[in-house]
């Protein structure tokens, strides 16, 4: 029993020299776990994936996080002991992280935002591993000084798609060895659903038949981003309401009272006011009712780092419409998972819903579409890259 014990021991020192001798990893974020948004929903998955990489190759992990405090975190993600909050408080945060970090640690800087603290830690701990996660609209566009210098000191770029790969390469001339495409997951805790019956209590609440046609669109609605093209969508219902005389289409998301009225504005004058369903935000734990609702997700966006929804909405087996213009293309797998088109072009989007529509799908072949993209986004897929990027920093 000693000499077992003797064993134990020692097994247990030797892992602890291989961790201290990898380093831990630390990620830091602005705001995971107390709002809601696409960059949030896949920052909370990332910690929860590399909570998984660090036990798998013998690190430790910590994440920090600006504005979130401590009562805000979610802890089906990350444990108590393994994240600090701020709170907004900026000195603490930057203080305490400092203090956190040693010469051998991964530091996973989840925006750009973060560039001044991530130039900092390089400069008194130049030893460490740089990492920027590059999303997509925030580093497409020219940027400030100091986030412009980080780009230089970053020893990987993980870019969420192709698409922002090369943005980061011909917009920022960043050297290509050190950016890696890696896809977001989807999260671990989403609903699954094992058949794709539409909800009574929904179709109720709309009027809806089983049979009605329902086109689904989840986005942020603002007056700043005309450019995810829900009102290319309006306008297509308007066009293919007389083939379809029971067409919905229903456009949630939050909205100002502005938007709100320019896009009902829209629909009167397209004619379209017994078709369009605005419902506002949806609560998380009610989304997966309104894909099962839906016949079709159709975003026509031209500015998508990836479309975590996309993969929100094949999880749920639901078909979907896409831009081809931004990193859509790699939600979809380049047209294996989806239907992309020309998002200025009025007419595609409008034979492209005709078509699948008419083209009804089956729920054997929903089945398939789900398991395809479990196949490709599944959190186990997302943790193995993850470990093939840790291990070329060791």
């Amino acid at each position: 029993m000693e000499i077992a014990e003797q064993i134990k021991t020692k097994n247990i020192a030797i892992k602890k020299a291989a961790s201290v001798a990898k380093g831990k990893i630390v990620l830091l974020l602005l705001q995971s776990f107390g709002t809601t948004g696409g960059v949030q929903k896949m920052t909370r998955t990332l910690a929860h994936a590399l909570n998984i990489a660090a036990k798998n190759t013998d690190r430790d992990f910590k994440a920090i996080s600006l504005y979130d405090d401590e009562s805000n975190l979610m802890e089906q993600y990350i444990a108590p002991k393994n994240f600090a909050g701020f709170g907004k408080n900026r000195f603490r945060f930057f203080i305490e992280t400092i203090k956190a970090i040693h010469k051998k640690d991964t530091v996973i800087l989840t925006h750009i935002n973060l560039a001044s603290l991530g130039l900092l830690i390089k400069l008194l701990k130049p030893k460490c591993n740089i990492w920027l996660v590059a999303h997509g609209i925030e580093v497409w566009n020219p940027l400030q000084f100091h986030k412009k210098l980080l780009l230089n000191y970053c020893d990987k770029i993980t870019c969420v798609s192709r698409f922002t790969k090369t943005q980061m390469i011909d917009r920022h001339k960043v050297n290509a060895k050190v950016c890696y495409v890696l896809n977001n997951s989807l999260d671990p805790f989403i609903n699954i659903p094992d058949n794709f019956t539409k909800p009574d209590h929904l179709l109720k609440k709309f009027k809806l038949k089983p049979a009605t046609p329902v086109i689904f669109t989840l986005t942020r609605i603002t007056s700043n981003e005309l450019f995810k093209g829900y009102d290319n969508v309006i306008i297509a219902i308007s066009r293919l309401k007389e083939k379809f005389p029971e067409i919905k289409y229903i456009l949630s998301g939050q909205y100002s009272a502005e938007e709100e009225t320019r896009i009902t504005n829209l629909v009167n004058d397209v004619g379209v006011n017994n078709q369009i369903i605005l419902t506002g935000f949806i609560p998380e734990d009610e989304l997966n009712e309104y894909f099962l609702l839906a016949d079709l997700f159709v975003l026509p966006s031209k500015k998508e780092g990836f479309g975590l929804v996309f993969i929100e909405a094949l999880a749920r087996g639901l078909r979907i419409i896409c831009g081809n213009a931004d990193g859509s293309m790699d939600a979809i797998k380049d047209g294996e998972l989806g239907k992309a088109i020309n998002p200025d072009d009025i007419d595609e989007l409008e034979n492209s819903i005709d078509e699948l529509l008419t083209d009804s799908i089956t729920p054997a072949e929903r089945k398939k579409l789900q398991q395809k993209c479990l196949q490709y986004f599944s959190e186990e897929m997302y943790v193995q890259n993850i470990q093939k990027l840790l291990a070329t920093a060791d």
